[in-house]
């Protein structure tokens, strides 16, 4: 059985940190690249950061790149995404997901997590 659990969300202040996790189990990784999304209150699920789990270039969508950072551990099976200098416009459900091949399309993955909510306050 395949499962993706994301955690480390929580409620921070504007300024603060978080790292995500989401520990994958089920899947032989390195076939699979894995992605960050998230999805904001009444909007889309959209693309943070994904990789190839065997490894490669990290890609970034242009809203996040130098605030975020992606990172794995192979012997844990889990993906990281570290989340600096957090500001309000970052409040979403955050969700890790598994694909045959690196996207920023959220339908080019098969696998996804429940999502963990990050919310930050001003």
């Amino acid at each position: 059985q395949v499962q993706l659990v994301e955690s480390g969300g929580g409620l921070v202040q504007a300024g603060g940190s978080l790292r995500l996790s989401c520990a994958v189990s089920g899947l032989t990784l390195s076939r699979y690249a894995v992605g960050w999304f998230r999805q904001a209150p009444g909007k889309e699920r959209v693309f943070v950061a994904a990789s190839r789990w065997s490894g490669g270039i990290t890609y970034y969508s242009d809203s996040v790149k130098g605030r975020f950072a992606f990172s794995r551990d192979n012997a844990k099976n889990t993906v990281y995404v570290q989340i600096n200098s957090l500001k309000p416009e970052v409040t979403a459900v955050y969700y890790c997901a598994a694909g045959p091949r690196v996207s920023g399309m959220p339908s080019e993955y098969g696998f996804w997590g429940q999502g963990t909510q990050v919310t930050v306050s001003s």
